[in-house]
């Protein structure tokens, strides 16, 4: 392993640990044994098998939304709207389950195609906007994740309730649950859902690494004008960028309405997932099989962080302030970066 790959593996582990460090001091500050702490969050994400289960199936919209932003990202663009794509995503999923009745082997493709899609069109806009009005796709993604939310709770409360706030669940040829994966798991929500999760980061891998189209992408990300002298079509790709980096943000709302929820309610806020992709993005790397990680290490926070109050008392706003610390290391990778390149130094 050369050196700038050893570091570019180096750099987001030393991340998590000093988040980890400092989410240490934070706790003993503020009164907390961070040794209980921590032992609570790792029991309540890996003790028994129900909790692996929760963990599995947190970490599976992660992946998908992590996929999604790093996909844009190595293409030169920042999907922040991955909130809003997969919200809308969601919707369409349970819209195709609840709306047909159909076999499973066409039903559940459907509806997971169905999200795919919807999660592309609202990631469209910005891209042709961005291709041709050079507006910048930050802007727009931030304010379509808010006309995401509040168009989808819209649609949930005039078409798809009648209860006035959540839907009827998906038919089960549309569900993603399985029977085999909740036995073992003591009963856990886990679901099929992982399965195309880590399918996802396979063909993210394939697509930007191994064909001519996502060498093209990869080009414009880097540098544009260079790649329009070289005869690429710039607009078109960008515009593609957008589409495929939306298509994994939908698929992970397809996670949620198909598999955990198994329907969709009427959104006070938003999930959350769409933003915490963004972390898992940068710390993996932007890389598909580093986001696989990135999106364990956040599943397990999220999940283990439920057992922190009741087993040692520490509240489970720390582990935010945790995974914020972790966020503002792999931001300042470059100081990481200088101190490895200082201990080489002094090595050598």
């Amino acid at each position: 392993m050369n050196s700038s790959r050893l570091n570019h593996f180096l750099v987001p582990v030393l991340a998590v640990l000093l988040g980890m460090i400092v989410g240490s001091i934070v706790m003993m500050v503020s009164g907390y044994n961070p040794i209980a702490g921590y032992s609570a969050l790792l029991f309540g994400a890996f003790g028994d098998p129900y909790y692996i289960g929760e963990t599995i199936r947190q970490t599976t919209p992660y992946i998908l939304a992590g996929l999604a932003v790093a996909f844009a990202f190595r293409t030169g663009l920042f999907n922040i709207g991955v909130e809003g794509q997969l919200i809308v995503g969601w919707l369409a999923a349970v819209w195709v389950g609840v709306s047909f009745e159909l076999p499973k082997a066409i039903h559940l493709p459907l509806a997971i195609l169905a999200a795919a899609l919807a999660g592309s069109l609202w990631a469209l806009i910005p891209g042709i906007l961005k291709a041709y009005l050079k507006v910048h796709e930050v802007i727009i993604t931030i304010m379509m994740n808010y006309i995401a939310l509040h168009v989808t709770n819209a649609i949930i409360r005039s078409v798809l309730s009648e209860e006035g706030f959540k839907s009827e669940r998906v038919h089960e040829s549309a569900s993603l649950r399985s029977e085999f994966l909740e036995s073992i798991t003591y009963h856990s929500s886990v679901h099929y859902g992982i399965i195309i999760a880590i399918i996802g980061s396979v063909v993210m891998w394939f697509l930007l690494e191994k064909t001519t189209k996502g060498f093209e992408l990869r080009a414009v990300g880097f540098n544009q004008h260079a790649s329009q002298y070289a005869g690429m079509n710039v607009r078109a790709n960008i515009i593609l960028s957008m589409v495929i980096s939306g298509a994994f943000a939908g698929i992970a709302g397809a996670m949620e309405g198909l598999g955990t929820f198994g329907n969709i309610s009427v959104k006070s806020g938003f999930t959350g997932v769409g933003f915490d992709g963004i972390a898992v993005a940068l710390i993996g790397g932007n890389n598909a099989f580093g986001i696989l990680l990135s999106a364990l290490l956040f599943g397990a926070l999220k999940v283990g962080a439920l057992e922190m109050p009741s087993s040692a008392g520490v509240p489970t706003e720390l582990v935010d302030i945790i995974i914020a610390l972790i966020i503002f290391f792999v931001a300042s990778s470059y100081v990481i970066r200088l101190l490895l390149s200082r201990l080489k130094k002094g090595a050598e």
